[in-house]
């Protein structure tokens, strides 16, 4: 049976990427034809592409406002036929609150690929053994609320409600402890409801997961694998997993496999699929059709929309999406690149809004993240827990200069050669930068140093704790370092 499963669901599940995207496009334009939003963008006039391009202009979360406060009110046939069966409701650091539509047709996205993805697993492994013990995902409260007729619940635990049956004995927590809203509570009681559980996969944002670790290592003064010896995959994403592997790795005891995801409320969009490479394939024939905007013209008034086919390997992207939850030509604020077309693979690089150009730099998370991680190799005692950047103007004392605040588990021995090697190294990802410094319009990076649990009583202090929240890894202004200074 499971293997019936399986080859239904892999066969051919990555070929002719370019016709199934296709095929979608003209499939949403179809069913949406007569929806509110079909109607004011001329949907019955749509032939092809450039009919899409010309009729429905690219849009963000705060431009579909107006169509989602439509359907909060319950009126039906707004953005996709009928009414959505949930909101997923999201909010992040730097944004408000947000209402994403999940409808009985896009839902099927969020829970199979997340199937594709252990199935691709177990087939590559050529053997069962995740699925003899138990598998844990730690997520946000499964309870949900009421918009109307429509439930409304983080993505996390909407997902609970949708396990997939092959996991339903296997699944952890309890759903008593899982409802739990306070996370530190949450997490205490997970770790004692688990310490005798046979604990084989385990999925979240790696510094939550690392906190439900740190928690199980008090408890017991034990590594992890000894608490759980068949423990063998970590599923995570929201975050590069890279700055947090040797914190986690430590704590375990040693390496286990990892696959990345790329989830997010308004679709599953991309896992690996191998544990040799850790590039995402993309979900191409998941109800999505995809758009993607080079970073170099995205802030121009002449945005180029290009569709999958004219994708380049190596170009920075963001990505555009229209859904089957009537979202249409949404920016979804995520930036990619291609490291294969054959089939499409990507990596994700980080967010539109998250940068620093204070200066004209334009620097990006991808290069901030590599520039920390090379560093790192070289001073390889060092250990990081979690890290954010920004710029600090100064207008009287001193030149500007970016201030990075690092929580080490590990410092390295020299901290001023670890700077100095690090700023080198953003200096060769990032040309601007190289310039900034070699012109001395900038001075040099500077690190300061934070308390143990500082990350964390910032996310805390925002009510941002667990969950799918992540702390920015980069911000254009001093705000958030600001608060984390705060809480320091």
């Amino acid at each position: 049976m499971i293997k019936y499963i399986f080859d239904s669901l892999i066969k051919n599940n990555h070929k002719n990427s370019l016709i199934k995207q296709k095929n979608i496009l003209k499939k949403l334009i179809k069913k949406a034809e007569k929806t509110e939003f079909g109607k004011d963008h001329n949907f019955l006039k749509i032939k092809n592409y450039k009919n899409f391009i010309s009729n429905v202009p690219v849009r963000n979360y705060e431009e579909f406002n107006g169509y989602i406060n439509k359907i909060k009110l319950g009126k039906k046939n707004i953005l996709w036929p009928g009414l959505p069966t949930y909101f997923a409701k999201t909010s992040g650091t730097t944004s408000g609150t947000k209402y994403i539509p999940i409808t009985k047709d896009s839902i099927s996205n969020h829970i199979n690929s997340t199937k594709k993805m252990l199935f691709d697993y177990i087939k590559s492994q050529k053997s069962f053994h995740i699925l003899g013990g138990k598998v844990m995902f730690l997520s946000g409260s499964p309870v949900l609320e009421s918009i109307g007729q429509i439930k409304v619940g983080r993505l996390s635990g909407i997902v609970n409600h949708h396990k997939p049956f092959f996991l339903k004995n296997k699944y952890l927590p309890s759903n008593k402890t899982n409802i739990i809203e306070n996370w530190e509570n949450k997490i205490e009681k997970i770790a004692n409801e688990t310490l005798d559980k046979d604990l084989r996969v385990i999925g979240g944002i790696p510094p939550w997961i690392q906190m439900y670790f740190n928690v199980l290592k008090n408890k017991t003064g034990k590594k992890i694998i000894d608490i759980f010896p068949n423990l063998k995959l970590i599923c995570h994403g929201g975050v590069n997993f890279e700055p947090y592997k040797n914190n986690l790795f430590d704590t375990i005891g040693h390496e286990i496999d990892t696959l990345e995801t790329f989830p997010a409320s308004e679709g599953f969009f991309a896992y690996q699929n191998t544990i040799e490479k850790d590039d995402l394939i993309l979900q191409t024939n998941s109800g999505i059709f995809y758009e993607f905007i080079s970073m170099k013209d995205y802030r121009s008034e002449n945005q180029k929309r290009i569709q999958l086919k004219d994708v380049k390997i190596g170009i920075n992207y963001a990505m555009i999406i229209s859904t089957n939850a009537g979202l249409w030509a949404y920016d979804l604020g995520d930036t990619i690149k291609f490291t294969s077309i054959s089939p499409y693979k990507i990596i994700v690089t980080g967010r539109t809004k998250q940068y620093i150009s204070a200066f004209g730099e334009h620097i990006i998370v991808e290069e901030i993240d590599k520039a920390l991680l090379k560093t790192c190799k070289i001073f390889d005692e060092t250990i990081v827990v979690e890290y954010t950047v920004g710029p600090k103007i100064q207008k009287n004392k001193g030149k500007s200069h970016h201030q990075w605040l690092i929580e080490f588990k590990t410092k390295p021995k020299n901290l001023k050669k670890f700077e100095i090697e690090l700023d080198l190294n953003l200096q060769k990802l990032n040309p601007y930068y190289y310039d900034l410094i070699k012109d001395k319009v900038l001075s040099t990076l500077k690190i300061k140093t934070l308390k143990k649990k500082s990350f964390i009583n910032f996310m805390k202090s925002i009510d941002k704790l667990g969950g799918q929240n992540k702390v920015p890894r980069i911000s254009n202004n001093r705000k958030i370092i600001n608060q984390i200074l705060k809480n320091n």
